[in-house]
């Protein structure tokens, strides 16, 4: 097989940026990296990852995930619109009780994080149905598979790319095209400070006294210690052992969890068809156990720091 073109989206910092640059300095040159942003003000970062693959395996175009013609733009500027591989990356976050959100901020996420995804393949899937091939690689995340709380939108919105993809993925098959949701757990990034950023200059007056507690005292805190125990950054999520093999695996799977270690929290949903035992747990994990919940982070890290030497 030949050098395949990979275009990726929302690469100017964090997952994206990473996996641009990695698939960029492939050691066996497979790959043409088309790294794409909305705001190309902010190509600085991706420019010092790339180094010297520079305008040689990586060229950066922008791309607007929202905008219909920043899309058809973009893929008219390749030779014949070919696109091997797309790798689905844009999106935003958000975190807060529910009443304090607007129904049209909640419509501005699912822009990116849904519907984003949905113009991108729209537009690339015919010209993949016409050459029989294809990859399209979705950056999901494990708030697809279950939600979490204070992240309804957001888990929303990951539900939607999950169902999206898993409908879709048997259509695929018959044209030869292949469809994988990379599901990634906590991630240390620019995306979670601002996600965090945005939290604290909330406006929580529409929320009663309990919920903002619960908010700011409960989840808060226990959500900054789970991203500084279990916590992977973009590199990782990046490397070899990961996004990289499920691009260039023969048989790539529908779904992989980066994560070994946030594993266990989501094979909570499958043990229990009924859906008490999650929920039972997390809300044990959340408002009973608060010394269960530091041990089993400890041990958790101690864990992750054990397999970053291996």
């Amino acid at each position: 097989m030949g050098t395949r073109r990979v275009l990726i989206t929302g690469c100017s910092s964090g997952i994206g940026l990473a996996v641009a640059a990695r698939l960029a300095k492939d050691e066996l040159r497979r790959f043409k990296v088309v790294a794409t942003m909305r705001d190309l003000n902010k190509r600085g970062p991706l420019e010092r990852a790339a180094g010297d693959s520079l305008n040689k395996t990586l060229e950066i175009k922008e791309l607007d995930a929202c905008s219909e013609e920043s899309i058809r733009e973009c893929v008219n500027s390749l030779p014949d619109r070919r696109v091997d591989i797309l790798v689905n990356n844009a999106g935003v976050g958000m975190i807060g009780p529910l009443e304090c959100q607007s129904i049209s901020d909640m419509k501005e996420l699912f822009d990116t994080n849904f519907f984003g995804l949905a113009r991108l393949v729209k537009e690339l899937l015919p010209d993949m149905k016409r050459r029989q091939s294809g990859h399209i690689v979705v950056m999901s995340s494990v708030m697809g598979i279950q939600g979490l709380l204070f992240n309804d939108v957001y888990s929303a919105s990951k539900f939607a790319v999950e169902g999206f993809c898993e409908s879709l993925a048997v259509q695929a098959m018959k044209f030869n095209i292949k469809m994988t949701l990379v599901e990634p757990g906590p991630v240390v990034t620019e995306f979670e400070r601002k996600v965090y950023e945005d939290a604290d200059k909330m406006d929580l007056s529409g929320a009663d006294e309990e919920t903002v507690k619960i908010f700011r005292e409960v989840y808060i805190p226990y959500s900054k210690k789970i991203f500084a125990s279990l916590g992977q950054t973009p590199e990782e999520v990046a490397e070899a052992s990961e996004t990289l093999q499920v691009i260039t695996a023969k048989e790539p799977p529908l779904r992989h969890q980066t994560n070994r270690l946030y594993m266990p929290l989501t094979a909570l949903k499958h043990a229990d068809p009924t859906g008490r035992l999650p929920l039972d747990t997390f809300y044990k994990m959340t408002f009973n156990h608060d010394r269960l919940f530091n041990a089993s982070l400890g041990v958790l890290r101690l864990l992750q720091r054990k397999s970053k030497k291996l």
